[in-house]
């Protein structure tokens, strides 16, 4: 990777096919993995001079929510934890619904968590995989809107255009 930076409450996004590195180069920043080469800074400071500690004050990071491998969406495999108290061929009631709805709202408390951190760099890896589309629209409208520095790997360029502020595609571990 030569240069990648985010500022000015950015929201820079990754994309590249599966393999590509996105969430490998993701991880050396929030130092799950060591460097090969080179340095990772931020805000000016080298974060193999910083400890641990201090960069989870300044760096927040979440991960995909849900990495069950369903073709399904999220709404219909929470649905199915009410499969027990319905008898057979009954529809769901508007309870079931609600409760399906309170248990997709804890994705959110996922985000809420990071954000409490006040990070000055927030990092989603794949934070919209296996959602419904309204749900990646909300979700990444909210990232948008918060105003601080982001950086994303997603998978779907579409979403990544259309949120993104600058995107950087990866092939074979490097930035092309």
């Amino acid at each position: 990777v030569e240069d990648l930076q985010i500022s000015s409450g950015q929201l820079v996004i990754l994309c590249g096919k599966s393999g590509s590195g996105k969430s490998t180069l993701l991880k050396t920043i929030y130092r799950q993995l060591q460097p090969d080469s080179g340095q990772i800074f931020l805000d000016g400071k080298s974060l193999d001079q910083v400890s641990l500690k201090e960069t989870a004050k300044e760096m927040a990071v979440v991960t995909q929510f849900n990495t069950l491998q369903f073709d399904c969406t999220v709404e219909e495999i929470v649905m199915l934890g009410r499969t027990p108290h319905l008898s057979f061929l009954q529809k769901e009631s508007d309870r079931d619904h609600l409760l399906v709805q309170d248990a997709l709202e804890k994705q959110r408390v996922i985000l809420a968590r990071a954000l409490a951190q006040e990070p000055k760099l927030l990092l989603l890896d794949e934070p919209t995989n296996h959602l419904d589309i309204k749900y990646q629209l909300e979700m990444l409208a909210l990232v948008k809107e918060l105003g601080i520095n982001v950086l994303a790997v997603l998978h779907d360029i579409q979403l990544a255009c259309r949120f993104s502020d600058y995107i950087y595609l990866m092939k074979g571990g490097e930035i092309v």
